[in-house]
């Protein structure tokens, strides 16, 4: 198995004490509660009014200014001495903002994990152990009558929906310098098939990067029509084209052209399938390739993480995608995407690592 240094140094050995370890068992039984009194205390206000309090309030003067009886500010001040969010002062009994509580209050990431993780992810963990168990998203079923989530996403409630592009937009979005250059400074693509081109969100950053660019989006019809609207009206929409298809459906192929296309880009895309379904989508995309495409796939691998925290973040994604998101699915490693890519008669050529938050770019070429 390959891990990076951080992760080698992390996964190979136990590092806590006894103690250490007990607490962290009860932190992970008191779970659920953790995180809702500190999502709580984000919401609330108490961690950003003590963040611009060096000197510290009391627990009175916490409850004044956030609107909140005596009762739940104690109820969440003590919570969160424990959970290590916040310190007190025992002669003086003014609360102060821990390390802890200023990151999850100021790291863009973990803002957008707890939005994501409330409300798209929250109550469908429940029934994580029958999704585990039947191979399907049964925590769905929360929001509606999809075998996926990817079919109802136009259909989410607003705070849902808002949440879950968030979160997706987040860790794509801050990759995509780096990816352009790759794409078009390095290999001067100029014709590229966005698979799972989602909003469109890609397709308009080529066509503004380059002014030779000429982009199929290949999604579901419905977010066909998603990326439509979205790119209407944009610089360079005339030179983005959408492609509707059902890549769960082998029988469906990429759109094939005399030249083929220059590129393929998948990004956060392949993750969103098992391992053989994965294998069928390279297979097609493989079809259309001329001798000189490439396939470019943009995933946060979790064993090339720069830094552990990353890491955890990613596996615990992967529930995600077994509760909600198809149940069968998850945030892969390296040796899984290179198995993949064998199977499907391709192999890699190179790889660009450390990508804005933590993605890796493969650049796969025909055997």
């Amino acid at each position: 198995m390959h891990l990076s240094p951080s992760l080698k140094a992390q996964y190979t050995a136990d590092h806590l004490s006894a103690r250490e370890a007990q607490r962290l068992a009860e932190f992970i039984a008191w779970g659920p509660a953790i995180f809702q009194a500190s999502r709580l205390m984000v919401k609330f206000g108490v961690l950003a009014l003590l963040r611009d309090h060096d000197e510290g309030l009391t627990r009175q003067q916490i409850a004044s200014h956030c609107h909140l009886s005596d009762y739940a500010a104690k109820c969440l001040l003590e919570a969160s001495l424990s959970i290590g969010t916040v310190l007190v002062n025992p002669d003086t009994d003014r609360y102060t903002l821990s390390k802890t509580g200023w990151f999850l209050l100021n790291d863009p990431a973990t803002r957008v994990n707890i939005d994501f993780n409330h409300d798209v992810n929250y109550e469908g963990w429940f029934h994580l152990e029958e999704s585990l168990l039947n191979g399907k998203p049964e925590g769905l079923r929360l929001f509606g009558p999809w075998p996926t989530i990817y079919e109802g996403l136009s259909s989410l409630p607003p705070e849902v929906q808002k949440s879950w592009f968030g979160f997706d937009h987040f860790y794509s979005d801050s990759s995509f310098p780096d990816a352009l250059r790759i794409v078009f400074d390095e290999h001067h693509v100029r014709t590229l098939y966005d698979v799972g081109g989602n909003t469109g969100k890609w397709a308009l950053q080529c066509v503004s990067h380059s002014a030779e660019a000429r982009v199929t989006v290949l999604d579901l019809p419905q977010q066909i029509e998603m990326m439509r609207a979205n790119i209407s009206g944009k610089t360079g929409a005339d030179r983005i084209s959408g492609y509707g298809i059902d890549l769960l459906d082998e029988r469906q192929p990429f759109p094939e052209s005399p030249d083929g296309p220059d590129a393929i880009w998948m990004s956060q895309f392949l993750d969103c399938f098992s391992m053989p379904q994965i294998v069928s989508i390279l297979k097609r995309a493989k079809a259309c390739m001329k001798a000189n495409s490439r396939i470019y796939i943009m995933e946060t691998l979790w064993d090339r993480q720069k830094y552990e925290p990353a890491t955890l973040c990613l596996t615990l994604t992967s529930l995600y995608f077994t509760a909600m998101a198809n149940g069968n699915s998850k945030m892969y490693n390296t040796e899984d995407m290179a198995q993949c890519l064998d199977e499907a008669g391709l192999a890699i050529e190179s790889i660009h690592d450390h990508l804005g938050q933590g993605h890796s770019i493969l650049v796969v070429k025909t055997k």
